[in-house]
C-alpha cells in the first residue's frame, strides 16, 4: 500500500519550516520510526520518522523547500520488503567508513611519489605523507635537502605561503534558527526601550559551598552542582518581590505572571536556544541542575524539542563561560528583562576596611524601561547579590 508521507504538525508559533537533509533516497527500504528527514524551524531541527516499514518511492519536496505542517513531501510503499542486499549493505557501512580513508592516503601518496619518481626528484617519506594530507604538487615544491632533496620544511613552507597569498571567500545561507535569531534581536532593540545596570558578586560563599557538599551532592542527585541553580534560586527571589520585572507587555496592557518560567540560554552546534524550566519555584535546586544539563545534553544533539524553547517569562545568560567580562544582554521577547552572568575573576575588593582578595562576578541585567523603572530593576538586581552572597537566604526565602 503506497501512504504519504507529510510535514509534521507545528505549534501555532511556527507557520513554515525548511527540509534540510533527505536521511534516505528513491529506492531505499526503511524501517518503522527510522528518521526520513531533518526538517529546520525557526527554533529547532526537527526528525521526520517513518510511520511504518516499507520503500521509498517518490520524493515531493526537495532539500532546501519550504514547507508548512500537513504537506506531502513523500510517498512511503508498504508492500516493498526488505532484501539481502539492504541488510548487507547496512552491515557493511561502518568497515567502508574505516577503510576508505586508509585507502585514500595511501592512494594520495603513491601519487606524489609517482609524481617525484617521473621527475627524478628525490624526497623524503615525511614530505611525501604532509604533501598528501594537505593535496601539495610534490613536483612544484623546491627542496632544499642534499641533492635538491624535498624535505617536510619544504612542504610546510609550500603550505605556508599558499595560505599567506590566498584570500578565499565563502558565501553560504544563513540557517533558519541563525535568521530567526537575527530577526527576533533587531525586533527586540527596535521595539523595547533597553537599559541595562550592572552590579558585582561576591562569589566566594557559593563557591564554598560547592566545595563543601558537591560530592555528596553528586553521590545523592547523579547531578553536579553547578553556579546556574544559585542564579535560578535568587533571579526567582528578586522576582517575587518585584513582579513587574516577570510581566510582559501586550500592546496596551501588562500581563502579570503567577508563575516563573526561566530560560536558560545554551549554545548548541546551530546556534543559541533558550530552553525553559517551568514552575521553576516549586523546583529543587537538584531539580534545576538535571534540567539544566539534560537541556545542555539535548542542544549538543540537537534534540531539543519546540516546545521546550517556547514561552518563558525571564531569561539568565552565562557569558563567562566564554570568557565575558562584562556585556549587555538583548531581552528576549516577550519577556522584559534578562540577567547575565559573567567571568569569575580574583579581584581586590574591600571589606571591613581592609583589602582582600575575592572571586568576583559582574551582572549586567537589561530591562524594557517601558515597563520597569529604575529603581526597580536596581532593587532587584541588588536582591539577587545579596541573596547569592548569602545562600542561606534562597533557603529561608528572607
Amino acid at each position: 500500500m503506497k501512504i504519504e508521507i507529510k510535514v509534521p504538525q507545528f505549534p501555532e508559533s511556527i507557520s513554515e519550516a525548511t527540509l534540510l537533509k533527505w536521511n534516505k533516497k528513491v529506492g531505499d527500504f526503511v524501517n518503522r520510526d527510522e528518521n526520513l528527514i531533518d526538517i529546520e524551524t525557526d527554533k529547532v531541527v526537527l526528525e521526520l520518522p517513518s510511520p511504518e516499514n516499507g520503500g521509498l518511492v517518490e520524493i515531493i519536496g526537495k532539500t532546501g523547500d519550504i514547507v508548512k505542517s500537513g504537506q506531502i513531501i513523500a510517498y512511503l510503499d508498504t508492500d516493498v520488503k526488505a532484501t539481502d542486499k539492504d541488510s548487507n549493505e547496512k552491515n557493511n557501512s561502518k568497515n567502508e567508513k574505516i577503510e576508505k580513508p586508509l585507502e585514500n592516503s595511501t592512494k594520495n601518496m603513491s601519487i606524489q611519489t609517482s609524481k617525484v619518481e617521473e621527475n627524478k626528484v628525490a624526497v623524503m617519506p615525511a614530505a611525501a605523507k604532509v604533501a598528501a594530507d594537505n593535496n601539495v604538487d610534490i613536483s612544484k615544491v623546491s627542496g632544499t635537502g642534499r641533492g635538491e632533496r624535498i624535505l617536510k620544511e619544504d612542504v610546510l613552507g609550500t603550505i605556508q605561503n599558499k595560505n599567506s597569498s590566498s584570500r578565499l571567500e565563502e558565501r553560504v545561507p544563513m540557517t533558519r534558527l541563525r535568521k530567526r535569531v537575527a530577526e527576533r534581536l533587531l525586533e527586540s532593540q527596535q521595539n523595547n526601550a533597553i537599559l541595562t545596570t550592572f552590579n558585582e558578586v561576591n562569589m566566594k560563599p557559593i563557591m564554598d559551598l560547592r566545595v563543601k557538599y558537591k560530592e555528596k551532592f553528586e553521590k545523592k542527585y547523579d547531578v553536579k552542582l553547578g553556579f546556574m541553580s544559585f542564579f535560578v534560586k535568587a533571579v526567582i527571589h528578586a522576582l517575587k518581590q518585584f513582579p513587574v520585572i516577570n510581566a510582559s507587555i501586550d500592546g496596551d496592557e501588562i500581563v502579570y505572571h503567577a508563575y516563573f518560567d526561566i530560560g536558560i540560554a545554551v549554545s548548541s552546534p546551530r546556534g543559541l536556544v533558550v530552553p525553559i524550566i517551568r514552575n521553576a519555584e516549586n523546583l529543587t535546586i537538584a531539580e534545576i541542575e538535571k534540567s539544566i544539563s539534560d537541556f545542555g545534553k539535548k542542544a549538543k544533539d540537537g534534540k531539543i524539542e519546540i516546545e521546550e524553547i517556547t514561552g518563558g517569562t525571564f531569561s539568565i545568560t552565562n557569558g563567562g563561560t566564554f570568557g565575558s567580562m562584562m556585556s549587555t544582554p538583548i531581552i528576549n521577547p516577550p519577556q522584559s528583562a534578562i540577567l547575565g552572568m559573567h567571568a569569575i575573576k580574583e579581584r581586590a575588593v574591600v571589606e571591613n576596611g581592609e583589602i582582600v582578595i575575592r572571586p568576583m562576578m559582574y551582572l549586567a541585567m537589561s530591562y524594557d524601561h517601558r515597563l520597569i523603572d529604575g529603581r526597580e530593576a536596581v532593587s532587584a538586581l541588588v536582591l539577587m547579590k545579596e541573596a547569592l552572597e548569602d545562600p542561606a537566604r534562597l533557603l529561608l526565602e528572607v
